[in-house]
């Protein structure tokens, strides 16, 4: 059996998840989580085989927690069922460890497929994503979006600030100085040519990434 943890803040969705996953003869809901957090302790008590993850979540985002989830655990899947279309996360997020990128409106049949795929240590590459990995394949650094340009923890720290976090609550919330979130702050900002942080909240907006 394939043990499956599921971390959505929508009760009505893990619902639907788990009940559709137990019409599967190979497939068990072993755990749940509303956030972030929660699933970090799920992570640390073991016994799951697989992480099926929501990315807007309260207290901590999917997107903190598959790097908090990718530093305890580096070998388990960790598959993102998100409401923002591919190509605002998919390939961030695939660099940044998970092992599939899935959208909400997909029918349940491919989560199952892509839930036994990472399982076997596979990534789960949809056709969109296939496509969006190839464009990035075929173009220089100049023509990918800026913000796939940042390492995983600026990625962390472009989405706090996007979402108007403060460089204090950040500092406390990821572990890290205030002097090291600053450095990271100006990394993003020269990477992504911006100069304040409503400059990165509007391109984050515009570009899908916060909502």
């Amino acid at each position: 059996m394939i043990r499956i943890a599921i971390i959505d803040d929508h009760a009505i969705v893990r619902a639907g998840l788990k009940q559709f996953f137990s019409e599967q003869v190979d497939l068990v809901v072993v755990a749940e989580a509303a956030n972030g957090r929660d699933a970090i302790d799920i992570v640390r008590k073991g016994d799951v085989d697989v992480i099926l993850m929501d990315l807007s979540m309260p207290d901590q985002s999917g997107v903190d927690a598959l790097a908090a989830i990718k530093a305890r655990a580096p070998d388990l899947p960790v598959l993102i069922l998100s409401g923002f279309p591919e190509e605002h996360y998919a390939t961030t997020l695939l660099r940044q460890g998970a092992s599939g990128y899935l959208n909400k409106e997909c029918d349940p049949e491919e989560i199952v497929k892509a839930i036994r795929t990472v399982y076997r240590g596979r990534k789960y590459i949809t056709a969109g994503v296939a496509e969006l990995l190839a464009d990035g394949l075929g173009g220089g650094s100049a023509d990918r979006p800026a913000h796939e340009q940042l390492s995983e923890r600026e990625f962390q720290v472009f989405l706090r600030l996007a979402k108007g976090e403060t460089i204090g609550h950040m500092a406390n919330s990821m572990s890290l100085s205030v002097k090291t979130v600053s450095t990271y702050r100006t990394r993003v900002m020269e990477k992504m040519k911006l100069e304040s942080n409503s400059d990165l909240t509007y391109y984050a907006l515009k570009n899908g990434l916060i909502q």
